[in-house]
């Protein structure tokens, strides 16, 4: 399995290549020359794995380079049961919805599924060629913290995490702030996530500037993010057919429901429909920075100024320009890479893009749908969650929840994906059910403890400095 680039440039290169460089040379972003085929019969094989066999069997249709016997040392390591007490429960929420737990690792949100063997993976690709990574990140709240928590304290690594200055919860800021380590450098940008996106491009696009200090990405625009996120998708639809009779297992559909920003999670969910998991629908849930809301019901896609970006009550999905909808786009004009460079000139001369006549095709072709919810849609769905169920969910899993009743159809059970614990927003949760979420004494250690970050302006020349003073050679 080889992976090329989105806008058509370079030579193809290895999953392990590709997981230590991020963006493509040309800029784009890596995608499998051609997804693997899942078979009804090799899925059905797959029903009596544990979660970590699993991963390893679905990133060995992906990570062909690494041996088969390393890829599954990798994902039992991600995948311990020190880390995840529980993995991928699915929660029954009531009738027509059920909850996938995908929360219950060591920084209470869903990005460490995918983060905890991508640490593993990079540890490994790295020890194979002696070399040593300097990640460079945006984050919004969650994947941050997923991030510095998989990677710190490892010898070939150091990380420097952008985040948006006062745009996160005090405990996502508490997860990342308080972290000690050598390797890790918390760095607080005046501005919004897509600030933060934009000079995590600007540095990676200095190709001289990226190999002089050996720069990487874990945030989604990382392929293997995005791969081992599919892995949950496979392992809820077993869980969901688990109950089918075997015979009808094969056509059986089920719908997700995703809680949406950067679109790397759905485009996970958009993957695992390619290569043949019986998905009907993959729901996109966004809350007011509805500009993919506004792209898949209308096929204009038009990004929001930062000045236009809202800070909302679930601020990890506050992106007004997601990096991974370009995946997308490229297999919607038939991974024509001459087209999909036309449309992104597009969009940087008028700042918009119309793809209005391929409209259609999002849900007749690719079985995406889509809705926004608000602030008083999510206080409110967390309330009938938590009357219906004794559930407590976050507020982006709200708004997946909020969505996912738009879309639930007769005979097809609706699967929302679990963004973060409760506990990471308790503000909200105070605010919709009127209690305090409960914390834990090493939770309640965390938010007290001494904050480390360092502020600066949304200045490339600046973060230059800051990567080129404290970079691993």
């Amino acid at each position: 399995m080889q992976y090329i680039s989105t806008r058509g440039g370079g030579t193809s290169r290895t999953y392990s290549e590709t997981l230590l460089r991020g963006l493509a040379d040309d800029g784009g972003l890596a995608v499998p020359q051609e997804l693997p085929r899942v078979e009804a019969e090799t899925l059905e094989s797959w029903r009596a794995l544990d979660y970590p066999a699993l991963a390893a069997a679905v990133l060995g249709l992906f990570a062909t380079d690494i041996p088969a016997d390393d890829l599954a040392r990798l994902c039992t390591a991600a995948y311990t049961s020190d880390l995840f007490p529980t993995l991928v429960p699915l929660r029954p929420v009531d009738g027509d919805l059920t909850l996938v737990g995908l929360s219950e690792g060591p920084t209470l949100a869903f990005k460490d599924m995918a983060m905890q063997f991508l640490g593993q993976a990079l540890e490994y690709a790295l020890e194979k060629t002696g070399g040593v990574l300097n990640v460079l990140g945006a984050t919004s709240g969650d994947t941050g913290s997923a991030a510095e928590h998989a990677l710190r304290g490892k010898d070939r690594v150091s990380v420097f995490m952008l985040s948006p200055q006062g745009r996160m919860s005090p405990f996502q800021r508490a997860q990342m702030f308080s972290l000690q380590d050598d390797n890790v450098h918390n760095i607080a940008v005046a501005g919004v996530f897509d600030d933060c996106q934009n000079l995590v491009k600007q540095l990676a696009g200095d190709l001289a500037f990226k190999a002089e200090h050996s720069l990487g990405a874990v945030n989604s625009i990382n392929l293997a993010r995005i791969t081992a996120q599919s892995v949950y998708y496979f392992w809820a639809w077993l869980r969901a057919s688990d109950a089918v009779a075997s015979d009808e297992r094969a056509g059986f559909e089920v719908s997700f429901s995703v809680p949406t920003g950067n679109f790397g999670n759905i485009l996970s969910g958009h993957y695992a429909r390619a290569m043949g998991l019986p998905i009907r629908r993959l729901v996109l849930a966004t809350n007011e920075n509805n500009v993919l809301d506004e792209f898949f019901r209308t096929g204009v896609y038009r990004p929001r100024s930062a000045a236009q970006t809202h800070a909302t009550s679930s601020p990890s999905m506050d992106i007004s320009k997601a990096s991974n909808l370009e995946r997308f786009i490229y297999d919607l004009v038939g991974q024509d890479p001459e087209r999909l460079r036309a449309l992104w000139a597009e969009l940087d001369a008028t700042g918009a893009f119309d793809l209005s006549a391929e409209q259609p095709r999002f849900a007749d072709e690719f079985g995406i749908v889509s809705g926004t919810s608000t602030h008083a849609d999510r206080l409110a769905t967390i309330r009938a969650v938590h009357e219906a169920s004794g559930e407590i969910i976050d507020p982006h899993t709200a708004d997946g929840v909020r969505v996912a009743r738009d879309h639930v159809e007769a005979g097809v059970p609706m699967l929302v994906l679990e963004t973060a614990k409760p506990q990471k927003f308790a503000e909200t949760i105070l605010e919709a059910i009127g209690l305090e979420v409960e914390l834990s004494p090493a939770l309640r250690d965390m938010l007290d403890a001494p904050q480390r970050v360092t502020e600066l302006e949304d200045d490339e020349a600046a973060l230059r400095t800051f990567i080129d003073e404290h970079a691993l050679r």
